[in-house]
């Protein structure tokens, strides 16, 4: 049966039977035009719970008043009705939701007049009188409804408890061109045509999210004739683009009071959006610096239909506003742990040896005369005060976003530590994330600067990546004009020579956004202030006794800049360091020759590769390697044959398998000896905290989810909570991820995703992460101690424990690698022996040519695709490469 169509202007309740609306919550309301629209009557629709509340006898704590924007309606807020009204049913904190269709939109009346931004603020709070809405009101926009809601916000703080915006913007810059898809809706002979004329407006938007065909026809149902739509053309003939446009004073007026509200805000933003990019979403964070930021990566304009976001919206409201001991700004907190951290700055040690010409840093990959590149402290100083005075000179403030695109080495290291010393933010994404992850990285840290070599450079061109410009090397004018280039490293360095530097910053200030390997999701950006990369420092130059003397070889991008914070020399050996696979033994006996190293820094994947090419070891190589004292390896579980085979090449070293993260690159340390007289316990040793860090458990219940209080006795399962000088600050805008990670914790307290256990003597065993458990009918099994009783038999080189099957009722299968060409269920005597070696009842055991592996490091095994595929594989799909 089809509904009969709204063709008048007059304002109507929508029809019945729209997917997810409650007819009950419309109704219409008739309120006194103002400003322009003074002396008429005005009937708006609107979806209000508040007389569904009064009904349960329920008293709200305050209204959210939801405010769409263009061609949407009232109806984009239907999920946050819904949630609001069952938690007040379920005697949670009771909002009344009050969601408008604007005038002119939606299911209100049509008006002659053409609204314009202040009109239209106006308008709300008439609207909002006539309602008799009191205080607390908290406002929520999208879209258009952005400025529309902020402004009301901005003008009436006495009522305001909070503000929360999706995807929207609140400020154009002059002279800056409209995105491209407003750029066609405006142009000349597009604007009817395309927003009223026609329903091309309108098609676009809803094509912007995978809509269910009802949904989509739901929120088209208020504009099926030429007449309904004039609103959608006036809404984007409001647009302000430019300083002479009748809205942009409004727009100024608004953007400007933000600077000035000091209520709890937050920013939800769906990254696919072709309308309002980062820059909108970096603009308003910028205003409103207390803000809390959540991007939903892979979500686009229309976050509300593609997100969860209603549940995002009340929980935050429950801990932001409702709570009567408001959290401490994250500046605040920023700073208790920064009273706790070391002191000093990470430069202090090349300050400090200015004046030394021994050498620094030693880069093996761009050798000068057949002999490595050698940079003494004394140069290096010189060329970061020089670099930091020209960023300074170029317009780089404290707090702006650098993003480095160059390998590491000589000028990498000159370039961070002059971001660092001017208080710029580094923002570090290396190329082992791959080109889709990597430009997502930058793309959503909205660097101000690109500091980079040609090939990334030319990237940030062709994937239209935001900031201005730095060559690493001089380019060609040809070359410098067609990548966007303003100026070189060397450009800097002369304009900064002789120039005085500006203060340093604050050790509490953010000093670093370094992307996480993209191992588990999307590559995330976790935030450093300078204090916690000073105490990250001093616990590495601490536990491992790193002296002027000691010499650093490291192949791990993470700390291949520290050399010169430890006040020692170090090298970096001839390899990609985004690809840990292409170091060879060689090259490292090499880089240890060079520097007289005593330390060595590799990631597992570079480790296996050096081993497997020790046999082009020279006698002098050899030699070489004699001198190391301590080797490390980080960054995946390392694996006690590949320890004593690296060993075996450095028989002189102790080996250490640190245990880290992004964000909290040094949690725990073990040596091969620890390890070897570790018996008895599932998983792999990682040793004891290091410092004055702590590691508890959060325990495992019967679903595998990590619930209850943190403990530390041992033998008990759970994911693994760590705290440290130098843990994280927070992440890159990414609020419910930072909230997750602190669930149920104090401040100072990370949620690692990694599960494992405590033994008798304090020490940490991995078992494995926290998506990977396994929930079988007889409880949690996590996946290293299968995969490791599994390797021991002689035709396994590497396996994967994974679960099949609905959550609580999984069955453990095991996927390996035995030598196979072909994907598939493993021969009968393959079968046997596995199953023989390990204790867990084993469903299936497949075989695959390779495990998949994380791009970074290498190393750890992509579980969640391997049980995707195994799911597939005894579903009777044939076998596909993994």
């Amino acid at each position: 049966m089809s509904r009969p169509r709204v063709t008048g202007p007059q304002a109507t309740l929508p029809p019945a039977g729209l997917p997810g609306l409650d007819p009950a919550l419309s109704r219409l309301v008739g309120v006194d035009g103002v400003l322009a629209d003074a002396g008429a009557t005005r009937t708006w629709h609107v979806l209000d719970t508040g007389d569904a509340l009064a009904q349960r006898g329920i008293e709200p704590v305050g209204t959210i008043v939801a405010v769409h924007g263009n061609p949407t309606w009232s109806y984009l807020w239907r999920a946050l009705v819904t949630a609001s009204l069952a938690r007040a049913d379920a005697g949670r904190t009771a909002w009344r939701v009050v969601a408008v269709d604007q005038l002119e939109m939606g299911f209100s009346e049509r008006t002659p007049l053409r609204r314009t931004l202040g009109q239209r603020i106006a308008d709300l709070d008439a609207l909002v009188s006539e309602l008799g809405i009191p205080g607390p009101i908290v406002t929520l926009g999208h879209d258009w409804g952005g400025p529309v809601s902020l402004g009301w916000a901005v003008e009436n703080r006495d009522r305001l408890a909070a503000v929360m915006a999706l995807n929207t913007a609140v400020h154009h810059p002059e002279g800056a061109a409209l995105p491209f898809a407003l750029r066609v809706a405006t142009a000349r002979g597009m604007l009817a045509a395309g927003t009223t004329g026609t329903t091309a407006f309108l098609d676009v938007t809803l094509a912007l999210a995978d809509l269910d065909p009802a949904v989509r026809a739901a929120f088209r149902s208020p504009y099926a004739t030429v007449a309904r739509r004039r609103g959608i053309g006036g809404f984007v003939a409001d647009i302000p683009a430019t300083p002479e446009h009748e809205s942009t004073p409004a727009l100024h007026r608004m953007s400007a009071g933000l600077r000035e509200l000091t209520v709890p805000a937050l920013l939800l933003r769906g990254p696919k959006d072709p309308v309002f990019g980062e820059d909108h979403l970096d603009d308003l964070a910028e205003r409103m610096p207390h803000a809390d930021v959540h991007r939903f990566e892979g979500a686009g304009h229309l976050i509300a239909e593609e997100r969860p976001y209603a549940e995002v919206v009340l929980d935050w409201l429950d801990e932001k506003v409702t709570d009567a001991a408001p959290e401490p700004s994250r500046r605040t907190r920023t700073r208790r742990r920064s009273a706790e951290a070391s002191t000093g700055r990470l430069w202090d040690a090349l300050a400090a040896r200015r004046d030394d010409d021994d050498t620094a840093v030693i880069d093996m990959s761009t050798p000068r005369d057949a002999e490595p590149l050698r940079v003494s402290w004394r140069r290096l100083a010189a060329r970061v005060d020089e670099i930091a005075a020209g960023l300074d000179a170029f317009g780089v403030r404290a707090g702006d976003r650098v993003s480095l695109l160059v390998q590491p080495g000589p000028t990498l290291t000159a370039a961070l530590y002059a971001c660092l010393r001017i208080g710029a933010v580094v923002v570090v994404a290396d190329r082992g994330l791959g080109i889709r992850g990597l430009s997502r990285a930058v793309r959503g840290a909205v660097p101000d600067v690109v500091i980079g070599e040609a090939a990334g450079l030319a990237a940030a061109r062709a994937l239209g990546w935001p900031g201005r410009r730095i060559s690493a090397a001089s380019l060609p004018a040809a070359a410098s004009r067609a990548l966007g280039v303003e100026a070189s490293l060397s450009d800097l360095a002369r304009a900064g020579r002789g120039r005085a530097l500006p203060e340093p910053p604050a050790a509490d200030a953010d000093a670093a956004v370094l992307f996480t390997s993209g191992s588990t999701g999307p590559a995330k950006g976790v935030v450093y202030t300078h204090a916690q990369l000073t105490a990250l420092r001093d616990t590495l130059a601490a536990h491992f006794g790193v002296t002027a003397e000691t010499g650093l070889v490291t192949g791990f991008a993470p700390f291949a800049l520290l050399g010169p914070a430890l006040g020692t020399r170090s090298a970096t050996p001839d390899m990609d360091v985004s690809a840990p696979r292409t170091l060879t033994a060689a090259a490292v006996a090499a880089a240890v020759r060079a520097s007289d190293a005593r330390i060595v820094f590799l990631s597992p994947a570079a480790v296996a590769n050096v081993v497997a090419t020790a046999s082009e070891l020279t006698d002098a190589d050899r030699t070489a390697l004699e001198r190391v004292q301590t080797f490390l390896s980080t960054g995946a579980p390392v694996g006690v044959d590949l320890l004593r085979r690296a060993q075996a090449l450095m028989p002189n070293a102790v080996a250490h398998t640190p245990y880290g993260m992004t964000e909290c690159l040094l949690v725990a340390d073990v040596t091969l000896p620890e390890i070897e007289a570790a018996h008895g316990d599932r998983g792999v040793c990682v040793g004891r905290p290091l410092g004055t860090g702590e590691v508890r458990i959060s325990p495992l219940d019967e679903r595998g989810r990590a619930a209850g209080d943190t403990i530390t006795d041992a033998g008990v399962t759970g994911e693994i909570v760590i705290s440290a000088p130098h843990l994280k600050s927070g992440y890159f805008r990414l609020h419910l991820t930072d909230r997750e990670a602190r669930r149920g914790l104090g401040e100072r307290w990370h949620r690692t995703g990694d599960v494992g256990h405590l033994d008798a003597d304090g020490r940490l065993w991995v078992e494995g992460r926290l998506p990977h458990v396994i929930t079988t009918a007889d409880g949690p099994v996590t996946p290293v101690g299968v995969e490791q009783d599994v390797e021991t038999v002689p035709t396994v080189s590497r396996a994967a424990a994974v679960g099949v099957g609905p959550a609580g009722r999984q069955v453990v299968v095991a996927v390996v690698e035995a030598g196979t060409r072909r994907p598939g269920l493993a021969s009968p005597d393959l079968t046997d022996a596995v199953r023989a070696a390990t204790a867990q009842r084993l469903a299936a055991v497949l075989v695959v040519p390779t495990l998949p592996t994380d791009i970074r490091h290498n190393s750890k095994i992509d579980r969640s695709r391997v049980a995707a595929w195994a799911e597939r594989v005894l579903a009777g799909e044939k076998p596909s490469a993994l």
